[in-house]
């Protein structure tokens, strides 16, 4: 259909605005809304979902909000709010700096970023499809809503004092975490603070019957539940920050008020040590106790964030299993288990709380067997129950041993590798200096110097508390190259816009506010080398580089922000790529022909209506008050599976999209056959390891490994079969199944859950990872 704009390039908007005839910030009032006749083109219009009826569901059970009227959100409504939110955070800030507004070419530039959402040029991430433009930013102005992954790192957790501000306790790496989680930000996160620790022999201290008791009473609310678990841990670690301890051979304990010596410390935990610490009052701890009352029953909805209240159970939990962590450290300092331990027990607990779904990373030494040997739980079994609410990785070093790391990733896929080098020095891997050695060098840049490691996903570069905004972008649904340079002036203004809001964390806001990061991302990578060639890929990839970052320069003068420090990323996509009826970032789908299988709530109303359309559901075998929904999907004209993509070529297309698109990182999951290819993982990595950033593997399981997997290879003839069953009116089974799903109203009067972080089922983890 037509738009009711004239196309421009924005960056020729954005310097036209320096110039342009504008209202005074002092005259002009009230917020920024799409203009009602130009929504009326579209409220009758069928949304371009993609991959049969998948794209609407996961729509509807994610991203439709309800509304005041208590009806769920139709498509051309969220995409209305997103674009109205984008735009008033535009127009906020450039009223708080008296800057030029132009609400006619705001109005045009809003109707073009609208057209293109709704036909998915681009998406927003799934934080921006729930939250942008929702109460969240409107009212509450919870930003960092929009964000979709953070990385704290606990190397400075003993230091006194951030930013200037009021010092930080030796808790924050945690509570941080644990605050963004809640919010439904992926956070990753280092193990360097034990090393501090054991460097400075900074000993845990712990509470006795004869301390000091106070208690806390937790409110209602997520700041409520992160500052008890703050407290909690820093009545054990706070005490021992001015203590060290050195021993030595045949001399008993001496407790030492110093911070630095220039001798080695030396320590060990022994029951004369830990009964000093305990009957110290300079040095022991005082005994933290909670009372739960105000937290609101089991069953009760969470206003905002969507889901039912799990009630104080999850968080007492949460307590009991802190203290009994920190506990077996009293008497030494605090170790690489304790810190990934509390970090996964603060994921579980934002998991069974049915607060956030969880993301988490983390990272560490590759020589250090206390952290490799972390998920295996034949060593440390008590870590079963909670393990799995992050994906391990190590800090690879360039030329180090691959074998005895690799010995792991065949067994379980774990850990991934993290080049934290090459991240720090690197923007793309084939940007060259002004003036060249040689030919074929490569630019060592060091943009990312200050960086300390990356999100969930990896396929952002981080520095500690920093926070990252994606946007996604579709290039098989453009015809032309000049259509998907369009595209991305208007997904890279969504972004830019995003990085005007600033956080509740004053750590994030002093890194984000200088780097305005940001990642725009590529999807349906398998399908647009499949239907036009990698030479068209490499071109459109080169020359959208180049573009964004002239789009970068004129937004960031018109705003008078800094220039991003990096701008592309390839993202591993998930519930937003099924809305588009793409492949996932660059990964390669199961089998061409395959069964997608979607969850949902036993009072779903989408359930219904897809039964009468003749889709198969049945009672989730894992999860009580669930159904699974199966959906035959057609990822398209000569898509290849997993089973026909080797280790070696998805490297390959890691190493080529890392050279001519991404300036951060790509995010990418190697598909081996442990059988047949595990043998040359190493020798992959010994060759990829100048190339890439990241990466990670995930042996592949059998067909049929477990019941009701996310996806299931099938044969075409299975394909036809299933879609012949399903009642709709188009006359190729490929096309979109007319399911009516429009007359869903309610969603029991509550808002969807919040999006999973990054989106991905790749880095949402669980004991098993389930859509």
């Amino acid at each position: 259909m037509g738009v009711l704009y004239n196309p421009r390039f924005l960056c020729n908007f954005a310097r036209q605005l320096h110039t342009a005839s504008t209202t005074p910030a002092s005259s002009r009032s009230g917020n920024f809304h799409l203009c009602k006749l130009f929504l009326q083109n579209y409220e009758n219009v069928a949304p371009p979902f993609g991959f049969n009826s998948l794209g609407e569901i996961v729509y509807r059970r994610t991203y439709s909000r309800l509304k005041s009227n208590g009806e769920g959100e139709q498509w051309w409504e969220t995409v209305e709010r997103v674009v109205n939110g984008t735009y008033n955070m535009q127009k906020r800030w450039l009223d708080s700096q008296d800057l030029a507004w132009d609400p006619s070419r705001a109005q045009s530039s809003a109707q073009a970023m609208y057209e293109r959402i709704f036909n998915m040029k681009f998406l927003p991430p799934g934080r921006g499809l729930w939250a942008m433009g929702s109460s969240l930013t409107e009212e509450r102005g919870i930003f960092s809503a929009l964000n979709n992954c953070a990385f704290v790192s606990t190397e400075t957790m003993w230091d006194k004092g951030s930013s200037g501000r009021e010092p930080s306790p030796p808790s924050r790496p945690f509570t941080f975490l644990m605050d963004a989680a809640m919010l439904g930000v992926g956070v990753g996160f280092d193990t360097k603070g034990a090393s501090v620790a054991a460097a400075n022999a900074y000993i845990l201290t712990g509470p006795s019957g004869s301390n000091p008791v106070v208690t806390y009473t937790i409110p209602d609310s997520r700041e409520g539940w992160v500052k008890s678990v703050g407290l909690l841990i820093d009545s054990y670690l706070e005490k021992n920050m001015g203590v060290q301890v050195s021993i030595f051979t045949g001399v008993s304990p001496h407790l030492l008020p110093c911070r630095n010596q220039s001798h080695r410390s030396y320590f060990f935990h022994n029951k004369l040590l830990t009964h000093v610490l305990r009957n110290s009052p300079q040095l022991s701890a005082t005994l933290q106790k909670f009372n739960y009352g105000l937290i609101r029953p089991k069953g009760e909805r969470i206003k905002g964030f969507g889901g039912l209240s799990s009630g104080p159970q999850a968080l007492l939990n949460l307590h009991q299993k802190i203290r009994e962590t920190l506990e077996r450290n009293v008497g030494r300092p605090l170790t690489v288990t304790s810190i990934v331990d509390l970090m996964n027990l603060i994921g579980k607990c934002v998991i069974s709380g049915n607060v956030r779904r969880t993301a988490e990373i983390a990272f560490g030494d590759p020589t250090d067997e206390e952290y490799v040997d972390l998920k295996n739980y034949e060593v440390n079994p008590q870590r079963r129950e909670y393990g799995w609410t992050s994906n391990n990785s190590v800090f690879a070093t360039l030329g180090m041993d691959y074998s005895k790391i690799v010995e792991r990733v065949t067994k379980n896929g774990e850990p991934g590798f993290a080049w934290l080098e090459n991240a720090q020095q690197y923007s793309r891997m084939i940007d060259q200096p002004l003036h060249l050695f040689s030919a074929t060098c490569r630019f060592q840049d060091n943009k990312d110097h200050r960086a300390k490691g990356g999100n969930p996903c990896l396929e952002q570069t981080l520095e500690p508390y920093e926070l990252c905004c994606l946007v996604e972008t579709f290039p098989l649904n453009h015809t032309t190259l000049n259509d998907y340079l369009e595209t991305l002036e208007y997904a890279f203004l969504y972004a830019k816009t995003v990085t005007l809001g600033t956080t509740h964390w004053h750590e994030s806001n002093a890194v984000m506010l200088r780097n305005r990061r940001i990642g725009c991302s590529i999807s349906g990578i398998a399908q647009f080398v499949s239907q036009r060639g990698l030479h068209t890929l490499k071109e459109w990839c080169e020359s959208g580089y180049q573009h964004i970052q002239k789009i970068d320069r004129d937004l960031s003068e018109w705003l008078c922000i800094p220039r991003s420090i990096k701008t592309t990323t390839i993202k591993p996509s998930g519930t937003v790529s099924l809305l588009a009826g793409a492949t996932p970032g660059m990964h390669y789908p199961e089998s061409r022909y395959c069964i997608r299988r979607v969850r949902l709530s036993e009072h779903s109303d989408l359930i219904e209506p897809l039964r009468a359309a003749g889709y198969k559901i049945e009672r989730d075998v894992v999860g009580s008050g669930t159904y699974v929904v199966e959906i035959p999907i057609d990822h398209g004209e000569g898509v290849r599976g997993l089973e026909q993509v080797s280790v070696w070529e998805q490297l390959s297309l890691a190493a080529f999209l890392q050279k001519y698109w991404s300036d951060n990182q790509v995010s990418c999951t190697v598909t081996f056959d442990p059988k047949t290819e595990g043998s040359q993982v190493e020798h992959a990595l010994n060759y990829f390891q100048y190339q890439l950033k990241g990466i990670s593997f995930l042996p592949r399981l059998p067909h049929g490994a477990y019941a009701q997997m996310p996806f299931e290879a099938i044969t075409e003839e299975q394909y036809n079969s299933m879609i012949s069953s399903i009642t709709h009116h188009a006359s190729l089974p490929a096309a979109p199944l007319k399911i009516d799903l429009s007359r869903i109203k309610s969603r029991d009067k509550s808002d969807p859950d919040s999006e999973r972080y990054c989106d991905s089922a790749s880095c949402v983890v669980g004991p098993v990872s389930r859509i």
